[in-house]
């Protein structure tokens, strides 16, 4: 709920000015979010999403279908919202070990949506963002490669 509350307010503190689209290599705007536009389906990024984590050494642990939970639980919603959940066992290790405290971070977490134009997002929280309050030392250097595999992995599925 915690990364929930980050990410929505994430949302509307940046409002328009994150909705960018950012290419290979291409730095961010320093917002809270990293923000990339697909072309692909919903569908086609649950599809594409765990060889792109694959191939960044990350794995899949689950995808949130956020749209069908709330028709399950009566609410009505006609957003498509995926949240997938990925993870690199080593890098959390790591994390863990310097920062047993930073487990509500983990896993990670990108979200896929249709955005109110119709295109569809890929958007995840800035772990260097989540990390910043904790004080621990190499802990924002473990959280920054994170950062850069996660921009990979969206890149490389969208």
């Amino acid at each position: 709920m915690f990364r929930m509350t980050l990410l929505l307010a994430g949302l509307v503190l940046g409002g328009a000015a994150s909705q960018q689209t950012a290419q290979p290599g291409e730095k961010q705007a320093d917002t809270m979010l990293i923000e990339i536009q697909s072309e692909k389906s919903l569908a086609q990024l649950r599809e594409e999403m765990p060889k792109a984590a694959q191939a960044h050494k990350f794995g899949v642990l689950a995808v949130h279908d956020l749209g069908a939970k709330m028709k399950e639980k009566g609410l009505e919603f006609a957003g498509e919202v995926l949240v997938f959940e990925v993870c690199n066992p080593a890098k959390a290790k790591a994390v863990l070990e310097k920062a047993p405290q930073a487990a509500s971070l983990l896993p990670c977490r990108i979200s896929a949506y249709r955005g109110p134009d119709g295109k569809t997002i890929l958007s995840t929280v800035k772990p260097t963002r989540l990390v910043a309050g904790f004080g621990v030392a190499g802990l924002e250097t473990l959280a920054a490669e994170v950062e850069k595999d996660l921009a990979a992995i969206m890149n490389e599925a969208k």
